[in-house]
């Protein structure tokens, strides 16, 4: 790969995420303090960006495969998304925002799967060379957090601004990125726009249970984007957002980590790994506290790397593996589908459900709300322990490292 060409992707990625990690984890705090909204409303704004997810990366994926450059396809639905954030930032009613949050997610959500397949498809071994490349949202993620959170705003109306400024340069941006021309020929079937190729994937079985325990882990997930912040500012920590940016320093280190990983732990040890991460960190989070217990809080924040890095980038790069040179961007929306999509829609809307079971008087009951996400981890781990073996994936792994 080129150096030029390494750089592009490079601030493709830092700008992607820069956009994401303006609002993200930062929106719940909004609601909740500048909207009045209750943890139902919290949990279906969250959902809005899973619904989206299970609407658009299909649909996009065949349109980078087959029929657009898929930098101009990322460039068209930023601008498209900055124009939407500009009517987010006018919303004053908690249900009102749910549908203008959609409008937007609807935008949004393919470029998570877009930035991947753009980066990949310039890529000769991309266990190797997208870890590198992926850092970079990281990077991103911190650098805004760290913005919103010494500026102060993250229950402020700028947090939506940032974004749509940023939305705007990467929409620009996006089509000086390497051409990344449809790769698949022909005439297109009504299941092939739908994204059916994909689903050949299915006829592996450890892919399915990869793909399922993909969907489970990102229920528990889904409570961590969505409840962190709040969780941790309620429990008398200060500068959360600053805070909450060493789970990216960690997710930083450990991307990094990722090809050493691969060969030296392999595909199954790696996603287990990142469950055992997910649970250790929810009862943190339960127990932990902004006074004496705030070392508890600290670790949680930093297992983010293992969580994050080892399941869901292995999982991108093992969904890689497994597609053939046709169907990339289709297989990258499939993963997305499941994880940001199906689990996070049902994770969403459960974490807004619990957490108004677990409030009374307008306290919240954190440690009962915490326990919830950690169990349901702890039951992914061992399904996925006793089902998920793939060798040809390994035997892949083992290649590498002896090329190496």
């Amino acid at each position: 790969m080129k150096s030029t060409v390494r750089y592009q992707l490079m601030a493709m990625m830092f700008l992607q995420f820069f956009v994401w990690g303006a609002w993200y984890g930062q929106m719940s705090k909004y609601l909740f303090t500048q909207l009045n909204a209750t943890g139902d409303q919290v949990g279906n704004a969250y959902t809005a960006f899973s619904l989206a997810m299970l609407i658009a990366p299909f649909f996009v994926g065949m349109i980078a495969d087959r029929y657009f450059a898929a930098q101009k396809v990322l460039g068209i639905l930023n601008l498209i998304g900055a124009a939407i954030l500009f009517y987010v930032t006018q919303v004053q009613d908690a249900g009102t925002f749910f549908w203008v949050m959609l409008g937007y997610c609807l935008s949004f959500a393919p470029c998570i799967s877009l930035t991947s397949s753009i980066a990949m498809r310039q890529m000769n071994n991309p266990e190797q060379d997208f870890p590198a490349i992926r850092v970079m949202g990281t990077v991103a993620w911190i650098v805004v957090t760290n913005i919103v959170g010494f500026m102060n705003i993250g229950d402020n109306v700028m947090i939506f601004q940032l974004a749509m400024v940023s939305a705007i340069v990467l929409g620009l941006f996006s089509f000086t990125l390497p051409d990344t021309p449809p790769t698949a020929t022909g005439k297109a079937s009504f299941a092939q726009i739908l994204g059916a190729d994909s689903f050949v994937l299915f006829k592996s079985r450890s892919f399915v249970i990869f793909f399922l325990s993909s969907i489970a882990i990102c229920i528990p997930l889904s409570f961590y984007y969505a409840m962190a912040n709040p969780s941790l500012t309620d429990s008398g920590m200060t500068y959360v957002e600053s805070k909450m940016s060493l789970g990216q320093a960690s997710e930083f280190v450990f991307m990094l980590l990722i090809p050493l990983a691969f060969r030296k732990l392999g595909v199954k040890w790696m996603l287990a790994a990142g469950l055992i991460a997910w649970i250790v960190r929810f009862i943190l989070f339960g127990y932990g506290d902004g006074g004496s217990g705030e070392w508890m809080l600290y670790i949680a924040i930093l297992l983010h790397g293992i969580c994050f890095d080892f399941f869901f980038v292995t999982g991108q790069i093992y969904t890689d593996m497994k597609a053939g040179p046709n169907i990339k961007a289709q297989a990258q929306g499939l993963i997305t589908l499941a994880t940001y999509g199906i689990g996070m829609g049902i994770g969403s809307k459960l974490s807004g459900i619990v957490t108004d079971r677990f409030t009374q008087d307008g306290i919240k009951d954190w440690t009962s709300i915490w326990m919830v996400p950690a169990a349901i981890a702890a039951v992914v781990l061992v399904l996925f322990l006793i089902l998920f073996n793939d060798k040809k994936a390994e035997a892949a792994v083992m290649k590498e490292e002896v090329a190496v």
